[in-house]
């Protein structure tokens, strides 16, 4: 058993990886991350909580298996296990439903990438990081080298993934790489928290939102400013706008999710396995 997918009536889809020790990233991990995602893709789910079963949430690269394959189809096996990764992490920023991550003990390798990829991302006190690409002769994988520079600035993000130090939760929250850190205990409670409160808001907002602040990076100044307007107009006029509105007049809690789309409805208090 790799993965572990359940959505429950709010659209909230618990993804959770559980792949004993560390859950290191094999192909079949891989393979089963990426059929997770689509699962909340094709389910139109409200929001994704990103969990580890056990000590760690994720080590990294599954280096065992690696290791047992002669030189000439370890290139090829290694396309294959990012291939299925990045598959997985382009279709989670491509959604409308933000990305909860609740980690706890050791993080490291493409386990850094799933915390940088978060939009909400919760770290128990005993929760470490460390790049360790570098320390093995690898470079990043997992949108690395690409997100960690935005959460943490280029310099900082060299200085890690050369080094390859271990960085705890503490200076994590910090430097910007996780956005909470709560006692292990609460760590559960407080990411259901999270992520149910998502759940409930206002998906097609969150989703514009996530867009415009993604390409903050790359637009001038007159592009964004124009982006915004023409966001912030579409949503206006939307269902989600009028009906925000609408109970904030009222002085009443605002009901986003509406009625439930089928495929929600279908998969509502189902458990999908994916196995090895």
């Amino acid at each position: 058993m790799r993965v572990t997918v359940e959505v429950d009536g709010d659209g909230l889809a618990r993804v959770e990886m559980c792949r004993g020790a560390g859950n290191a990233v094999d192909l079949a991990m891989a393979r089963a991350l990426l059929e997770a995602a689509r699962e909340c893709e094709e389910a139109r789910v409200r929001a994704v909580l990103l969990t580890g079963r056990g000590r760690s949430f994720c080590v990294g690269g599954d280096l065992k298996e690696f290791a047992a394959l002669p030189a000439e189809r370890l290139a090829g096996h290694l396309t294959d296990v990012t291939d299925a990764l990045h598959g997985a992490l382009r279709i989670l920023a491509g959604l409308d439903a933000p990305l909860v991550v609740a980690v706890r003990g050791a993080v490291a390798g493409a386990g850094l990438g799933l915390v940088a990829a978060a939009d909400v991302s919760l770290a128990a006190t005993d929760a470490g990081f460390t790049a360790a690409y570098t320390a093995i002769g690898y470079t990043p994988d997992a949108g690395v080298s690409w997100s960690l520079p935005r959460l943490v600035g280029p310099r900082r993000a060299v200085d890690l993934l050369l080094t390859n130090r271990r960085v705890p939760a503490a200076e994590a929250l910090q430097m910007g790489l996780v956005g909470r850190v709560v006692a292990p205990e609460r760590l559960n409670e407080e990411a259901e928290q999270a992520a149910g409160a998502l759940a409930r808001g206002a998906t097609a907002a969150y989703g514009a939102t996530r867009r415009l602040v993604g390409r903050a990076l790359v637009d001038d100044l007159d592009e964004h400013l124009d982006a915004e307007a023409g966001r912030l107009a579409a949503a206006a006029v939307s269902a989600e706008g009028r009906e925000g509105v609408a109970a904030f007049l009222a002085g009443r809690r605002p009901d986003f999710a509406g009625p439930r789309s089928s495929q929600t409805e279908g998969l509502r208090g189902t458990r999908t396995i994916f196995d090895s």
